[in-house]
C-alpha cells in the first residue's frame, strides 16, 4: 500500500551483532545501560543510535516492543550532555530537547527511560500531560529543565500560559506519529513545530506511514536517514495468535471461562469503549476474577494504581481501551485478549504488541462474533496471514447461555456506526475532548478526568425528540467529523481514533435531512 511506505531509502536490519560499547556511547550511559540489565542493543538501537549521534534527522519504522525508546533516548542524552552543567540556575537549563508522545502512559514510560539512562548525567528532565495539576508542572518548568516529555494538548496549554519556552530546542522527537494522527493531534503538532527554532535535529518514529504522516515529514525534516527493523504491520513471531468464534452476548462468559480454566495471570483485555471497560471489569469481579479498568475517564491516580498492581502481578485482569495499546511496557506479559476488535486494523497490531516482548513468547486471543467478521477479515489482510480459529466446547455460535445474557458493547457500536461516531458519543468517549478544569485559571469546577459537565458516571442529559443542536454544538460536531480536535483540555491526549479513518462526515446520519443539508449531502 503506497501510503504505508517509508519515504526515502530504507536501512535494513543489520545482521552483525553489535555491542553498546561499539555504538560510541559515553561511559556514563554505558554504566546506566548495564545497571538496567541490558547487554546487547536491539536492531533499531544498533542502527538508530549512530545516526542520532551524528546529528542527522531520522525516520524510524518501528513497532512497539522493539526498543525504540532507548534508541532515541540514549543518543539524545549523549548529545545534550556535552553541554550539560550542574548549575541550579533555571537560566542554565533551557528546554533543549522536546519529546512528544500521544498518551499519558507513554509519556510516563519515556520519562522513566530518560531518567534511568541519564542518572549519571547533569541533565534535568520532566514530563507534562493532562489529568493532573497544571501548577506543579509549571513550577518545575520555571525551575529549569533540559528535557521535556509531553503530550501535545497539555504542552500547548503551557505555551498559552507562557510557562514554557521552546526557542532553545535542539532536538525534537515525535514518537508514535501514526497514533497521533489517529487521535487528531496533527494540527497541534503543526502549531508546536511553528514555535521551534528552524535549526534543530528531528527524529520521528511510527509503526505505519500513511499519507498524512509522509506529508508531515516532508514539511519539517531535512534529508532524514530512514531505518526499518521489522516488517510493518506484522506481529512479532513470538506472539501466538488465536481466535475464538462466539456469540456477542457470551463474550464475557467465555472470557471468564478462559481465564479460570487456563489459570491465566496478567491478562490485558481490550474493549472499544470506556463504559464497556468498566462494565466488563465489574462483571469479571462478580465472576470471582480480580479485575480493574483503565481508560481516559479514570483519574490519573487511579490509572497509575491499576497499572502498578497489574505490573506487580497483584491484578489478574486489566481491562483497557486503546489508550493502553501503546506506551505500556509490561515485562513478560503473557496474554492479550481482544474482547472487542478494533475498527482500525492497525490497532490490532499495536494491541497484541504488548506481549511477545524481549524474546519472551506471548499469546494473543481474539473473541470474534458474527458482527466482528468484517473487522476480523481486515486484520487478516493487514497482517498477511490467517489466524487460527478454535471453537471452545459449550460456546459454539448459536448456543444459549445458562446465565442471563449480558448486553454487549459491540452490538450497540455496530448499530450506531452508520451515524459514524454515535456509539462513541453515547459511550462517553467524547468526554476525552472536554475541558477538565484542573487549572484554576480557566475557572472550571473541578471534576474527574475526562468527564464533561452533566456526564458524571457516564450519564448525560437526554435530548428531547427532534431537538437540534445549537450552532456551537454544530461547530464542535463538525470539528470531530473532520478529525480536528476541539478546544484543548487536560484530557486531549486521550483522544480515541475515529471509527471512519477515510474522513467521512460523522454526523449527517444522526441529524436526518437537516444534517444532510448542513453537511452538504443530498438526501438519500
Amino acid at each position: 500500500m503506497e501510503g504505508s511506505r517509508l519515504p526515502g531509502p530504507i536501512l535494513q536490519e543489520k545482521s552483525i551483532t553489535t555491542s553498546f560499547e561499539s555504538l560510541g556511547l559515553s561511559a556514563e550511559l554505558l554504566r546506566a545501560v548495564t545497571e538496567q540489565g541490558y547487554t546487547e542493543p536491539t536492531p533499531i538501537q544498533a542502527q538508530a543510535i549512530p545516526v542520532v549521534l551524528s546529528g542527522r534527522d531520522l525516520l524510524g519504522a518501528a513497532q512497539t516492543g522493539t526498543g525504540k525508546t532507548a534508541g532515541f533516548t540514549l543518543p539524545l542524552l549523549q548529545r545534550l550532555a556535552t553541554a550539560g552543567n550542574a548549575s541550579t540556575s533555571p537560566a542554565r537549563h533551557p528546554v533543549r530537547a522536546l519529546i512528544l508522545v500521544p498518551t499519558r502512559e507513554l509519556a510516563a514510560q519515556v520519562k522513566d527511560s530518560v531518567r534511568a539512562y541519564g542518572r549519571f548525567l547533569k541533565l534535568r528532565a520532566t514530563v507534562i500531560f493532562g489529568g493532573v495539576g497544571f501548577n506543579p508542572q509549571a513550577d518545575e518548568l520555571r525551575r529549569g529543565v533540559d528535557i521535556v516529555v509531553a503530550t501535545p494538548g497539555r504542552l500547548l496549554d503551557h505555551v498559552q500560559q507562557r510557562t514554557i519556552d521552546l526557542r532553545h530546542v535542539e532536538i525534537l522527537v515525535l514518537d508514535e506519529a501514526d497514533r497521533m494522527l489517529d487521535m487528531g493531534f496533527i494540527p497541534d503538532i503543526r502549531r508546536i513545530l511553528a514555535l521551534l527554532p528552524a535549526k534543530r535535529q528531528n527524529l520521528l518514529f511510527s509503526a505505519t506511514f500513511p499519507d498524512e504522516i509522509r506529508k508531515l515529514t516532508r514539511s519539517f525534516m531535512h534529508d532524514p536517514a530512514t531505518v526499518e527493523v521489522a516488517p510493518r504491520n506484522k506481529p512479532v513471531e513470538l506472539i501466538s495468535q488465536i481466535a475464538h468464534p462466539v456469540d456477542s452476548g457470551r463474550k464475557r462468559e467465555l472470557l471468564s471461562h478462559l481465564v479460570k480454566t487456563n489459570n491465566w495471570q496478567q491478562v490485558l483485555v481490550f474493549t472499544r469503549t470506556k463504559h464497556g471497560a468498566n462494565r466488563l471489569a465489574q462483571q469479571l469481579e462478580r465472576d470471582g476474577i480480580d479485575a480493574d479498568a483503565i481508560h481516559g475517564n479514570k483519574s490519573q491516580g487511579a490509572r497509575t494504581r491499576a497499572l502498578k498492581r497489574f505490573k506487580d502481578n497483584e491484578l489478574q485482569v486489566l481491562v483497557a481501551t486503546d489508550i493502553a495499546a501503546r506506551g505500556l511496557d509490561i515485562e513478560e506479559l503473557p496474554h492479550v485478549v481482544n474482547y472487542d476488535l478494533p475498527h482500525v486494523a492497525e490497532d490490532y497490531v499495536h494491541r497484541i504488541g504488548r506481549t511477545g516482548r524481549a524474546g519472551v513468547t506471548g499469546e494473543a486471543v481474539a473473541l470474534v462474533s458474527g458482527e466482528d467478521r468484517p473487522l476480523f477479515a481486515a486484520i487478516e489482510r493487514l497482517i498477511g496471514r490467517r489466524i487460527e480459529q478454535k471453537v471452545i466446547a459449550g460456546f459454539e455460535r448459536g448456543t444459549a447461555s445458562h446465565a442471563p445474557a449480558q448486553p454487549h458493547e459491540t452490538q450497540r457500536h455496530e448499530r450506531g456506526r452508520q451515524g459514524a461516531g454515535q456509539s462513541r458519543h453515547r459511550s462517553g468517549d467524547s468526554g476525552n475532548r472536554q475541558q477538565q478544569g484542573n487549572r484554576p485559571e480557566r475557572g472550571h469546577e473541578p471534576r474527574s478526568p475526562g468527564q464533561a459537565p452533566q456526564q458524571r458516571h457516564g450519564q448525560r442529559k437526554p435530548q428531547r425528540p427532534h431537538q437540534h443542536p445549537q450552532p456551537q454544538q454544530h461547530a464542535q460536531s463538525q470539528q470531530h467529523a473532520q478529525g480536528r480536535p476541539p478546544a484543548r483540555g487536560d484530557q486531549g491526549e486521550d483522544r480515541q481514533p475515529a471509527p471512519d479513518r477515510a474522513g467521512n462526515q460523522l454526523f449527517p446520519g444522526l441529524l436526518g435531512g437537516l444534517g444532510r443539508r448542513i453537511f452538504g449531502r443530498k438526501p438519500d
